[in-house]
């Protein structure tokens, strides 16, 4: 039985990778593909390390506390990476898809610069 919990982990991230490496590939501006890569791929390799981590912790009885701390540091990095490159891009001036229908940031970026005036 806990070889199949752990094959699920294990299979569910690769999964969850494959769809984010699609995802890159096929969303058409960098903020799709931002979107992609943070979502699908850190939820994969969480999902690969928490599949290792119940194998040495089920099979061979021991604890790796490094695992555990590898998946608090994916988890709270990669998200925060994507958004810092998102918001570099948008101020760089990368243009998002031509048929985007909405632009939160720009009405934010517009109201706050309106206060400072």
């Amino acid at each position: 039985m806990t070889e199949v919990i752990i094959s699920i982990f294990i299979l569910a991230g690769v999964g969850l990778s494959v769809l984010g490496s699609i995802g890159l590939i096929r969303f058409p501006d960098v903020y799709g593909r931002l979107h992609a890569a943070t979502k699908s791929a850190t939820l994969g390799v969480i999902s690969i390390i928490t599949g290792v981590f119940l194998y040495f912790l089920l099979v061979h009885g021991i604890f790796n506390a490094k695992l555990l701390l590898t998946i608090l540091f994916v988890f709270l990095t990669a998200p925060v990476a994507a958004f810092m490159i998102g918001r570099s891009a948008y101020n760089v001036g990368v243009t998002m898809w031509d048929r985007t229908e909405q632009d939160d940031l720009k009405r934010d970026i517009d109201a706050a610069s309106s206060k400072q005036k």
